[in-house]
């Protein structure tokens, strides 16, 4: 392919395609568009990347938009089969975690005093420092009150971990609560 511009337009989608897929992490749309010399509009790249996206339907690898950026991506209903191949279980977190953790995306930002009145039980510090360690918190601030308590919220990666590209996608309560009581009964 030639160095000149420009290009066509199915040679522009072959040069996301590359980048896309070559990269380890999301590239959000400002590393995109260092690409190419020319400056597009929203609505060019936005096209680009949908029609991208259309070329890719109907196969194992979707292209998705996520919090932190756009990426390649194993379509969720062949996780099972991927699971397969891999010799180590996922992770098991305790209800103290999960409860954590979803107090801290639907009320974000929360204190450590705040999910404990929530929770109506202290947090340990193991808790807070699982999902710290997984990438799906961390701090944002200090409350202005005594003791200025850190305030705790959900990261991009928590985002991406879930296939969201907004806390506003997250499942209603309601739906949490009633597979937490599933997991409680599977469990008993």
């Amino acid at each position: 392919m030639s160095t000149s511009q420009p290009y066509t337009p199915e040679e522009y989608k072959r040069i996301l395609e590359t980048a896309l897929l070559a990269a380890s992490e999301p590239l959000p749309l400002s590393d995109l568009k260092k690409l190419f010399d020319d400056e597009f509009d929203d609505d060019t790249w936005r096209v680009l990347l949908n029609d991208l996206r259309s070329e890719w339907s109907g196969r194992g690898i979707e292209l998705v938009q996520l919090a932190s950026g756009w990426r390649f991506q194993t379509r969720p209903e062949y996780q099972t089969y991927l699971d397969r191949l891999k010799n180590e279980k996922p992770p098991r977190y305790s209800r103290a975690v999960l409860e954590t953790l979803a107090i801290i995306a639907y009320r974000q930002p929360v204190t450590r005093g705040d999910i404990e009145d929530i929770r109506g039980v202290a947090v340990t510090p193991n808790v807070l420092k699982v999902l710290e360690g997984r990438g799906w918190i961390d701090t944002v601030g200090h409350r202005d009150t005594p003791g200025r308590p850190a305030l705790y919220a959900t990261t991009k990666r928590f985002l991406d971990d879930l296939r969201l590209r907004s806390l506003a996608e997250l499942p209603p309560l309601t739906e949490i609560e009633r597979v937490m009581d599933l997991a409680d009964a599977a469990q008993a």
